[in-house]
């Protein structure tokens, strides 16, 4: 029995519209955050991160666990916006081996100067362009498969 089968035609089609729809949407959010704030997609969600962290600040791990991402990306993601002083790392007062990602003041600002422009390119290029009972529909679908990958993930740590 082939992967195909058990896929029907118009389900693949389903499954291929979703992946090119996300990627154009993300390219096009990303070069508007690029051209508006300077920022790129991934240094806007480590900003975003730490901004509604308390004390705007987060132990590596967890900052990696709340993006989703593997230690490496982390690190050199973190890297890159040190250099251009949007975040530090600090030492932790309670932990002599462990760190802090701290929001700077600078990256406090770069962030906030890109949420307007950044709200408003979700709005126009997603929201607008469904209806609201499309919205609906979405919201529910979202939170299943959510659910069944919070499933799948218990299982695979088990």
């Amino acid at each position: 029995m082939s992967v195909v089968s058990e896929i029907g035609e118009g389900e693949w089609a389903l499954w291929r519209g979703f992946l090119t729809m996300h990627r154009d949407l993300m390219r096009e959010l990303d070069g508007r955050l690029q051209r508006d704030a300077g920022i790129s997609q991934a240094d806007y969600s480590v900003l975003l991160s730490l901004f509604d962290a308390p004390e705007r600040r987060l132990r590596p791990g967890a900052l990696g666990q709340a993006l989703g991402w593997e230690k490496s990306r982390l690190s050199h993601q973190l890297s890159r916006m040190a250099a251009r002083g949007l975040v530090e790392r600090a030492e932790c007062d309670t932990d002599g081996r462990g760190s802090w990602v701290v929001l700077t003041r600078e990256g406090k600002r770069t962030l906030l100067h890109s949420l307007r422009d950044h709200a408003a390119s979700i709005r126009s290029l997603f929201l607008d362009a469904l209806d609201p009972e499309e919205k609906q529909v979405l919201a529910r679908a979202t939170e299943r498969v959510a659910e069944r990958l919070g499933e799948a993930a218990q299982r695979a740590t088990g």
